[in-house]
């Protein structure tokens, strides 16, 4: 039997059944094959664990007591769950961006720039509107970080849907234009005169900040991203336009057929993607830095990208993979005071993704036993 159209095989080495026959196999691309088992995200972090293990213990470490480090470190004191916390809220927010346009397979990678520009219009509130009460000025600046990361957004889905550029290379690209902008901003115009020559806005009056939790530094902005994955839950779940994102991204021939708008669809998914990493800027600037600054992200946009593939776009796995995500980084710091660097966190995040790649990678293979 052929393969169907779309599909590929290759002729593996026969084997002896137990009559002494000898069968045929054939290995089976099935392109069709889109979405692994539940379990793929839970086996990538374990084969991760181990994969990290044999490097630690070849550095003369324990993997057990490494972990179980970490493990303290982000979890096991208030002051280390807040922090994790902290950390949780521009991975959840930045996340849920991505995973919004993922549901229709475009690929936003630009929420790096996305926060950047969020954060760089928050702070615009705070230079141009200084005397705003409380209210207002959280309020303009939370619209402004919105608008800029939506707007950055809809800079990568017109070119997509008016021209066919692909949105990888432009979102992409378009990080770097905002890193740019950002050292221009914070080095010149907006550079505090009383900094000691630091590049950096100057420092945000109390008004001007996120409400924090006691004396922690968890921030409201964790409410901002618990509302917005109820929203999503709800938008995909119980409305038409939910409905038309599903059909696009199970089948967008079907849904073009359909009468369904899939240029429009782009358009919308990526404001509302820029827009949610948007607000992940503004929540950092007002609600942990407290100013503008160079390294405000220390790669929360691509980081986010892990999160929203290995939750599977599901709005609770995006609660479980931020705050996880957000532990390794956290965990990742309190491993320094044993010799060992904070990048190990990095390490732990890259084999998590190589091996949720190459999960749904041979997910689409199939061995086929030849007639």
């Amino acid at each position: 039997m052929s393969p169907k159209p779309g599909n590929e095989s290759a002729t593996l080495p026969p084997l002896a059944g137990r009559s002494g026959r000898w069968y045929s196999l054939r290995l089976e691309y099935d392109s069709s094959r889109t979405r692994s088992p539940w379990w793929t995200p839970i086996l990538s972090v374990v084969l991760a664990l181990l994969l990290c293990a044999v490097f630690i213990a070849a550095n003369g470490m324990s993997p057990l007591v490494v972990y179980e480090k970490m493990f303290r470190g982000a979890f096991g004191t208030s002051y280390g769950f807040t922090e994790t916390m902290v950390k949780a809220i521009p991975l959840l927010l930045c996340g849920l961006g991505i995973a919004v346009a993922y549901r229709i397979s475009v690929w936003n990678i630009g929420a790096e720039g996305q926060l950047t520009v969020g954060a760089m219009a928050a702070t615009a509130v705070t230079i141009y509107f200084p005397d705003l009460s409380s209210f207002w000025s959280i309020a303009l600046m939370l619209v402004f970080g919105t608008a800029a990361g939506a707007l950055w957004g809809l800079m990568t889905a017109v070119p997509r849907t008016h021209f066919g550029v692909n949105e990888l290379i432009t979102s992409l690209m378009l990080n770097y234009v905002a890193l740019l902008a950002l050292d221009y901003v914070v080095f010149g115009p907006w550079k505090d005169p009383k900094g000691f020559n630091f590049p950096g806005s100057p420092m945000f009056t109390a008004a001007q900040s996120l409400p924090v939790l006691g004396s922690t530094r968890l921030h409201i902005g964790l409410i901002f991203g618990l509302v917005a994955v109820l929203i999503y839950y709800l938008m995909i779940r119980f409305t038409r336009w939910g409905y038309e994102l599903r059909l696009i991204g199970a089948n967008p021939t079907a849904a073009r057929y359909a009468g369904i708008h899939i240029k429009k669809h782009i358009i919308i998914v990526m404001l509302i993607s820029g827009g949610l990493a948007g607000i992940a800027g503004m929540a950092e600037v007002s609600g942990v830095t407290h100013k503008l600054m160079q390294g405000i992200s220390p790669g929360y946009g691509y980081t986010a990208i892990i999160v929203a593939w290995l939750a599977k776009l599901n709005p609770l796995g995006l609660i479980v993979t931020s705050i996880l995500f957000g532990g390794l980084i956290v965990g990742g710091y309190s491993v320094q005071t044993i010799g060992l660097p904070s990048s190990i966190s990095e390490m732990l995040q890259g084999a998590i993704l190589f091996f949720l790649i190459a999960g749904d990678m041979i997910h689409r293979f199939r061995i086929r036993r030849s007639a």
